[in-house]
């Protein structure tokens, strides 16, 4: 049976929260929200105004982990301190209760002995305290990987500095200054996400969901300090259990659009590979690329 991925044009918190209940699903225990908290100056990431109802609609405590930028990158999410006083700059600390995973050592190492890439992931250890997760997404372009959406929440998102440096090195190492003189190629990069992502899938195995929401669609990352403008109109948003099928429905969804914006995105997408990310994913069995989409 191919997975349920459901679809609705109106972008408010309310319809966040039906898709989530259409996917029938209550996630049990403590419930690790993980969200994309935006880079200093960055104009596209999504409030948490926005997300702040379904946050509270699973009693959830919004997760993220420090990024592994190099000092010349502008972002200051690379560092605890820093961090934590962007955090409460973007209004999360005042709106949720938030919890920095790799802010304190050492790192949780999960092993992926089917990994095409990487044999192991290293995430922030805090992960350990969470019985469920909600992968709050917002798809849009990315620099690196192509695209971002629940498969980069999943394998970058959740991994810790270490663990970022990781994969974008494709496993040659953990050092975030080393990272970047061996990055890995357009094929090993998106490879080693989707590594990653099987990973935490795996241990969340059935306690896991996802929404994508396709706004501010720009081909820049809410990752990137100076980010370009959005170039598509907004789409909508989607909700499933599958990360590989929502991001798949995503892509589907820009390359039918009647916008002439779309040939910039999907440009970025492609340049990157960024598509391998969802074909190395399904490779793994973390989804399906085939889908049944359900508009609400």
């Amino acid at each position: 049976m191919k997975p349920k991925v459901y679809f609705t044009r109106e972008i408010t918190p309310e319809k966040v929260i039906a898709l989530y209940r259409a996917l029938g699903i209550a996630l049990p225990g403590k419930v690790a929200v993980k969200v994309h908290s935006g880079e200093k100056g960055n104009q596209n990431f999504l409030r948490p105004e926005f997300w702040k109802p379904m946050v509270e609609e699973v009693q959830g405590t919004v997760v993220e982990c420090n990024t592994a930028y190099g000092d010349a990158s502008g972002g200051v999410r690379d560092h605890t301190a820093s961090h934590h006083k962007l955090l409460e700059y973007h209004g999360w600390t005042k709106n949720f209760a938030v919890d920095l995973m790799d802010a304190e050592g050492p790192d949780v190492v999960w092993q992926i002995p089917n990994g095409k890439v990487i044999k192991e992931n290293h995430v922030g250890k805090n992960i350990l305290n969470y019985d469920s997760m909600l992968v709050l997404a917002h798809f849009k372009g990315h620099p690196m990987g192509g695209y971002g959406g629940a498969l980069k929440q999943l394998s970058i998102g959740c991994a810790s500095r270490a663990g970022k440096a990781l994969i974008h090195s494709a496993g040659k190492t953990d050092d975030r200054y080393e990272t970047w003189k061996q990055h890995a190629d357009k094929v090993a990069f998106p490879e080693a996400m989707a590594d990653a992502a099987y990973s935490v899938v795996e241990h969340f195995k059935g306690k896991i969901a996802f929404v994508n929401v396709m706004k501010n669609l720009s081909v820049d990352c809410d990752c990137c300090a100076v980010a370009e403008d959005p170039c598509m109109k907004d789409v909508g948003m989607l909700s499933s259990l599958d990360p590989v099928a929502i991001d798949q429905a995503c892509i589907d969804l820009v390359m039918q659009a009647d916008d002439p914006g779309k040939e910039h995105f999907m440009e970025r997408v492609n340049s990157r590979n960024g598509i391998h990310t969802i074909e190395a994913a399904a490779g793994l069995g973390l989804g399906s690329r085939e889908y049944e989409l359900i508009e609400l």
